[in-house]
């Protein structure tokens, strides 16, 4: 199979080394391959297109041809044979030996789930060292699928995400420099969830846990998603006046726009000095989000 370069992005054929669980709702699986030394990324919230198996296949099924055309030929594979593409964030990049770590929002895997897991979901919680994927993925460090980039002149970093952005805040909170203000906000679904942060920033995280209170923002949830936890807390929340404040909010489309407008309709925010990202829609698989975009 060809692993063609799509410069700054090339395809990266990968194994599973190990799995570890993070919590109730979270699952790290550490990949390795033999081309992953030409794997770059400078980190934060760096994102990530994962090719993963069906069922039954020992291998995501991909057009042989990896070039400039991939995107159609893939599109044009049968829905129940083409690899399933999923998008995540890099959590961490290690060399000698080359891995790198990404970590798995769970949703419908548990008994009695209001609605069945996603084939991501599936796959992640069965996961096992040996399993094939597919990768594309940076080839160069700085790259533009890093949207965490903060002007030259911030004092104060603003971070929030629902569990499906925990890898990128986290990831993000571990490359700030010491003594940077950070003021996060991470909702998780279990206390279970909460993870311990290695970061030299002068920060303050707040975990944000709903205990299926609000099963409505669950990925995979009932109901219209919503962000009143959220809201409440960064409402109650207190900045400097004089700050230069860069804020980055990632996770549920419909929450993170709720909360954009609160840093720039209600505490008046420059729009450019906030980054918001949608990593998923209530009520849509990431096919029909794409569709849609």
């Amino acid at each position: 199979m060809t692993t063609a370069v799509a410069a700054p992005f090339r395809f990266f054929s990968l194994q599973v080394v190990r799995t570890r669980r993070l919590g109730p709702s979270l699952v790290r699986v550490t990949f390795a391959g033999p081309d992953l030394h030409a794997f770059h990324s400078h980190g934060r919230d760096q994102s990530l297109s994962l090719f993963l198996p069906h069922p039954g296949q020992p291998e995501p099924v991909v057009p042989v041809e990896l070039g400039e055309g991939w995107w159609h030929g893939w599109r044009e594979l049968p829905d129940d044979v083409r690899a399933v593409m999923r998008s995540y964030t890099l959590r961490a990049l290690r060399r000698d030996p080359d891995e790198i770590d990404v970590d798995f929002a769970l949703h419908g895997v548990e008994p009695g789930a209001p609605l069945p897991a996603g084939p991501a979901s599936r796959w992640a919680a069965r996961a096992t060292p040996g399993d094939r994927v597919l990768l594309l993925g940076p080839a160069v460090a700085d790259n533009r699928a890093i949207r965490f980039r903060p002007p030259g002149d911030t004092d104060l970093v603003v971070l929030w995400g629902d569990e499906t952005a925990v890898p990128a805040v986290t990831a993000v909170l571990e490359s700030l420099p010491a003594g940077l203000r950070v003021r996060a906000w991470l909702e998780v679904r279990h206390a279970g969830d909460i993870q311990d942060v290695a970061t030299g920033a002068d920060a303050e995280i707040t975990w944000l846990v709903r205990d299926g209170a609000a099963a409505a923002h669950d990925p995979g949830g009932a109901g219209a998603p919503s962000a009143p936890m959220a809201l409440d807390a960064l409402r109650r929340a207190r900045f400097p006046a004089d700050a230069r404040p860069y804020v980055f909010i990632a996770g549920e489309s419909g929450c993170v726009r709720a909360l954009r407008r609160h840093f720039v309709g209600e505490r008046g925010i420059d729009r450019r000095r906030v980054t918001f990202v949608g990593y998923w829609r209530h009520g849509l698989s990431e096919e029909q989000l794409r569709a849609q975009e």
